[in-house]
């Protein structure tokens, strides 16, 4: 049977609840365990594919389609393991599971309450995704803090599923802020105190404390948040402020987190092998080169919002021995003539996003980087918006634009074939992994390595079929397809580096496995500084 580690949070949100499982993850699968992780997020939303990127950050996609929270690109990353749509589960999915049971009579007239039956209808979620992953641990994430009204459902029914496994299949981990109050000069341990004794209230007593802080906790601190806490001492673990996320498991090591895990849990398991991850947090502060490379968005004032292209970038940049500077460049401010702001880059990069806000930014990018020779990578928006420029700038269709934009005279992006044509949110989507051929002679092929790759999408709009050919006279090439016949790669021939993709390919990116496109991207930067 599997065992479960459930990990909450207090005082305040964006503590990293998420980094502390993935962590704890990379460390149980580094002693031979296999691990599966679930995020539960308390708001109504079905999941957050609807979602403004500047409420949630970005929407991570699952290798089966599922739009889920960002914390699962942290587990994925870490852990090194592909998760599904059962691993982000919202209080809307909930509720529209009990609602539509209700509905068709599934209660036998009884009266539906949070009590049993959201909180069943919670553990039963649990116990699914521990039997479908076949996980020895099973990590669960709780969204939000301990206090929170919507999360009290959540929090009741970890408290009953300790009830029906067990002290010995269960174990609750609790993430707190020690803030340090430069006035007085030291940390303060009150707010843990307070967070605690909120979770105790709802009948949870944390059997270990993560406690984020600026400074390194001294045995002062971490003894006082155990008495007053009622932990033992050595399951206070201190969590400060690193230079890099990739550096967290390995403090959780030195503090004994796994081993303090799998005594609790009663667990038999090999000694840590991170010798991998040693190496790669090596690199990581070693890094002799420096490159900058400019990520050209419409939510860059939340960075979040790209952060799986962000870490794609850097893992690229360990591979490579290169520190990666991310230089976050608005789209509007593009389309104000603010070209400038483009000078000096190394490379650029133009992801994904959906509506027309900064799109003519994106596109004047694509220009720049196609006519001052720099290493260009386009994802998704990023692709169509290098399509329309060549477009409007080579082929001479000077009205080319994208059938999500409104009418134009050369739709050159328009809806993939067969999906409703319906633009905003209510549209459909193709979402999650599919095959995409690559073609002979092309970048993308010499970066790959073989002839059909799997990729994740999400998107609705693609090349229109009937400006391929004008487009190759322009200069463009197909480097890749689906099985439908839709564009999926796009590579500019007479350029250091100039390649779009229909997909995302920093969702299958790992810190040590880079994704490799973004490998050869990072290649052309340092090749293109060379000459």
């Amino acid at each position: 049977m599997s065992k479960f580690v459930f990990v909450t949070g207090g005082v305040v949100s964006s503590l990293g609840k998420g980094i502390t499982v993935a962590s704890l993850g990379r460390l149980l699968k580094s002693r031979g365990l296999k691990v599966s992780a679930l995020k539960f997020d308390p708001y109504l939303n079905v999941d957050p594919g609807t979602m403004s990127p500047f409420q949630h950050g970005e929407i991570f996609v699952t290798e089966d389609g599922g739009e889920c929270d960002l914390d699962l690109g942290h587990y994925e990353r870490f852990i090194d393991t592909n998760l599904t749509k059962e691993s982000n589960i919202t209080s809307g999915k909930i509720y529209w599971s009990i609602l539509s049971k209700e509905r068709k009579g599934g209660y036998d007239g009884g009266t539906v309450q949070v009590i049993p039956h959201v909180t069943n209808e919670i553990k039963d979620r649990i116990w699914s995704l521990a039997e479908r992953s076949e996980a020895d641990v099973l990590l669960v994430e709780i969204g939000g803090t301990v206090g929170d009204i919507e999360g009290l459902p959540f929090m009741e029914a970890i408290r009953q599923f300790r009830m029906d496994v067990g002290r010995e299949a269960s174990l609750f981990i609790h993430v707190t802020l020690v803030p340090y109050v430069a006035a007085a000069k030291e940390l303060k341990t009150k707010p843990t105190q307070h967070s605690v004794k909120e979770l105790r209230s709802i009948g949870i007593q944390p059997d270990v404390i993560v406690c984020r802080s600026e400074a390194p906790l001294t045995e002062d601190i971490r003894a006082k948040v155990a008495l007053f806490c009622n932990v033992e001492e050595e399951a206070v673990i201190p969590n400060p402020d690193v230079e890099s996320i990739y550096e967290i498991p390995l403090c959780f090591a030195e503090a004994r987190l796994d081993e303090i895990v799998l005594e609790r849990l009663n667990l038999t398991a090999a000694p840590a092998d991170l010798d991998s991850w040693r190496e790669l947090v090596s690199v990581i502060k070693n890094l002799s080169q420096k490159v900058v490379v400019g990520i050209v968005g419409k939510y860059v004032s939340l960075p979040d919002a790209y952060l799986s292209v962000a870490e794609a970038l850097r893992h690229a940049g360990i591979h490579h021995g290169v520190d990666v500077e991310l230089r976050w460049i608005e789209a509007e401010d593009l389309e104000e003539g603010r070209t400038d702001l483009l000078k000096d880059l190394d490379g650029i990069v133009v992801p994904g996003g959906f509506g027309p806000r900064g799109v003519e930014g994106k596109i004047t990018a694509a220009q720049y980087a196609r006519e001052h020779k720099i290493p260009y990578f386009g994802i998704c928006l990023g692709m169509q918006s290098a399509a329309i420029e060549l477009a409007r700038n080579v082929a001479g269709l000077e009205d080319a634009g994208s059938v999500e934009f409104g009418s134009c005279a050369h739709p050159v992006i328009s809806f993939i074939p067969g999906y409703p044509q319906v633009t905003g949110l209510e549209g459909a989507m193709r979402v999650g992994t599919y095959a995409c051929q690559i073609l002979p002679g092309t970048r993308s092929e010499q970066c790959y390595g073989q002839e059909v790759v799997y990729e994740r999408h999400r998107n609705r709009y693609t090349i229109n079929q009937d400006y391929v050919e004008s487009l190759a006279g322009a200069g463009m090439r197909v480097a890749g397809v689906s099985s439908e016949g839709l564009v999926e790669i796009i590579e500019l021939e007479d350029h250091p580096w100039f390649v779009g993709t229909l997909f995302h390919p920093e969702f299958k990116s790992r810190p040590t496995r880079p994704h490799p496109l973004f490998v050869g991207f990072m290649q052309a930067i340092l090749d293109n500084k060379k000459g």
